[in-house]
């Protein structure tokens, strides 16, 4: 059987890593560049991925696409993909509601969607993210053959579509939250001069998120991406009749720092500071 062509809808930090992944077992995988930042270009020129200059040819050309975007795009990335008429497996693997995913199935009639949820940190140097898969076996089997023997490890959940969703939004609710809080708590701390305390107090708690205090940048850095995905969150806890007042605050609280996008030289006292009200 020939080897498949993927695409990847959009090479940021954990699609393009992903996308390389798959490589392994794909006769190449395709980026768009078209209005992609000089930042992409560098990231999928070094994962190898070949540029094609429209999502056109793109979705002419790929058997397989899997749609790793910021969770506010998802819908129009695969609008497009429909409108174009895209017909081979789609994956959808952002950080999005059940409810949401339904409604990307419905934006793509001529293919075959499967729900994806992707946790981890980006598949190199020995970090292997796992890819979770709901919806139809016989989609979900590809996509597994697709990975097998890579630094991406895949499992399905079941046959409903939303599944995957639902464990990634749940995960990022319990992970996020706690980076959120733990931000917070420092920041009251230092304001009084106890900031060493609370991080030598909280360093004996298993998985305290001040265990290591420069995680805070971190956040910071990517809490343009994670404040939507609580949004997100906040949307499933709703659905299931359960208090989404938590989660929309620490979404809230992300967007402060939104203007550190994936800033990685931001030190922790700076985080702070830009945390706190002027």
């Amino acid at each position: 059987m020939a080897k498949p062509i993927v695409g990847i809808l959009h090479p940021g930090s954990m699609g393009a890593a992903v996308a390389a992944q798959a490589a392994t077992h794909a006769a190449t995988v395709l980026w768009c560049r078209a209005g992609r930042s000089e930042r992409t270009v560098a990231r999928a020129t070094r994962f190898g991925l070949e540029p094609v200059p429209t999502a056109a040819e793109l979705l002419d050309r790929a058997d397989i696409v899997i749609s790793l975007c910021p969770p506010a795009a998802a819908e129009d990335v695969a609008r497009e993909a429909g409108t174009h008429g895209f017909e081979g497996l789609y994956v959808e693997a952002n950080a999005i509601s059940p409810e949401r995913m339904e409604r990307i199935v419905g934006l793509l009639p001529e293919a075959l969607v499967l729900d994806g949820a992707v946790t981890g940190t980006p598949p190199s140097g020995g970090e292997a993210p796992t890819l979770y898969l709901s919806g139809l076996a016989p989609a979900a089997a590809v996509v597994e053959k697709l990975f097998a023997g890579t630094d991406v490890t895949t499992k399905v959940l079941g046959t409903e579509v939303g599944q995957a969703s639902a464990l990634k939004l749940a995960y990022a609710g319990l992970r996020k939250t706690s980076q959120v809080m733990g931000a917070l708590s420092l920041g009251m701390a230092q304001e009084h001069g106890v900031g060493p305390e609370l991080i030598a107090l909280a360093s004996r708690l298993t998985g305290s998120p001040l265990a290591e205090p420069g995680r805070i940048a971190d956040t910071a850095a990517r809490a343009w991406r994670w404040g939507p995905e609580l949004e997100e969150a906040a949307d499933l806890a709703a659905a299931a009749g359960l208090p989404d007042d938590l989660l929309r605050a620490a979404a809230r609280t992300l967007a402060r720092w939104n203007d550190n996008k994936d800033d990685d030289s931001l030190s922790t006292e700076e985080a702070l500071r830009r945390l706190r009200r002027s």
